[in-house]
């Protein structure tokens, strides 16, 4: 399986890599990769591959191979592809990553200030959005929450990934906060975003790219809260700086 450098350092925007494979569908899969694939809400990375001659191959989005579970680097259409074998550079969009860093942690800061469970979500490179189930209308306001996530933004809390056992996340229920999406099981092992230290602020299975510091996230601003359905609520935000 490919090596998913991504999962343990977020801020890595290219790596050397290795062309191991190419689908029947013309997807691209390396040793070893940089590009997060889509999922949990979090678009997968475009970018390039460059290979040693100079060629540039363009890379459209990236996703995981249902059946096998691969990742795999879709290439734009009209392009003339590599050869399994062929060394690579793997480079990211670095912009559309960061800010979908800088997204992705806004929510989970928002997880935080919203304590209801988790019904979908979407990162965007402006902003995104959350899903809750809320059963009291008043719950949340829009310049409140704004609020609350721009001071917890300036107080640049720390953000990290660690890796507890499924035991643990097993007798700690409430750490997973949505309801139609759980955490991979059989690896003996979750992957798990603290927000603060020791995750006073946020900590929750999570498999997504985040920055370092909420003071990275740049000021935010609610832009609206939608009821959509009897209990759900969305929750709209955008990236203001």
């Amino acid at each position: 399986m490919t090596e998913e450098l991504f999962r343990g350092d977020s801020q890595l925007m290219e790596c050397a890599a290795t062309i191991t494979a190419i689908n029947d569908r013309g997807g691209i899969i390396l040793d070893r990769t940089v590009f997060y694939p889509t999922g949990g809400g979090q678009p997968g990375d475009s970018g390039e591959l460059v290979l040693a001659d100079g060629r540039i191959v363009a890379i459209a989005t990236t996703v995981k191979d249902r059946d096998s579970g691969q990742i795999v680097h879709v290439p734009a259409e009209g392009q003339e592809l590599p050869a399994p074998g062929e060394p690579v550079t793997a480079r990211i969009d670095a912009g559309k990553r960061r800010a979908r860093m800088r997204a992705h942690t806004a929510m989970h800061l928002m997880c935080a200030l919203v304590p209801f469970p988790v019904t979908g979500g979407q990162v965007g490179e402006d902003g995104g959005r959350l899903d809750f189930a809320i059963d009291d209308p008043d719950a949340v306001n829009k310049e409140d929450l704004t609020a609350g996530l721009n001071r917890l933004i300036a107080e640049d809390h720390p953000v990290r990934a660690v890796s507890i056992s499924e035991e643990e996340l097993e007798a700690n229920p409430d750490m997973v906060r949505t309801m139609s999406v759980k955490p991979p099981r059989g690896a003996g092992h979750v992957r798990v975003i603290e927000i603060g230290e020791n995750g006073q602020i946020d900590r929750q299975p999570c498999g997504g790219t985040h920055v370092a510091h909420t003071g990275e996230i740049g000021g935010v601003e609610v832009t609206q809260i939608k009821k959509k359905g009897r209990l759900n609520r969305r929750i709209r935000f955008r990236l203001t700086s």
